[in-house]
């Protein structure tokens, strides 16, 4: 993972779940993939596709040694995710409700939020091999 976004769907209102907006957009992938992600998409399935996420606690139980250690190495692959859209929500505009006056503008805001995060991300590596 070199923290770039490899893809952008349209823009949804924060109270749809992840879940939903996947179970909408209708992915499909052509050869196999891995996917990390978080409990929200628990159940969910797709073809093609190796879903990584953490083991859900029993009812009324515990997790093992193990399961709990697996949950650690996800968590501390998922944070990388987690920093990138943070990085992106350092643009104000994205993060707070949208008030441009051209209404329907919000995938291209997003859009261009997420253009320039891979820019800083190109130059940063750029500036860390000419100064290594």
């Amino acid at each position: 993972m070199n923290g770039n976004i490899l893809y952008l769907s349209t823009t949804y209102p924060g109270s749809v779940h992840d879940k939903t907006l996947c179970e909408e957009e209708k992915f499909s992938f052509s050869k196999k993939v891995l996917l990390w992600l978080d409990l929200g998409f628990y159940g969910w399935k797709i073809e093609n596709v190796h879903l990584i996420m953490p083991h859900k606690k029993p009812k009324g139980g515990e997790l093992t040694d193990e399961q709990k250690e697996y949950n650690r190495w996800v968590s501390k692959m998922r944070v990388r995710v987690e920093h990138v859209i943070a990085s992106i929500k350092h643009y104000r505009i994205v993060k707070e409700t949208f008030r441009g006056r051209l209404y329907n503008k919000e995938d291209a805001v997003m859009l261009i939020a997420c253009g320039l995060h891979n820019f800083r991300n190109a130059v940063r590596k750029n500036l860390i091999q000419t100064y290594s």
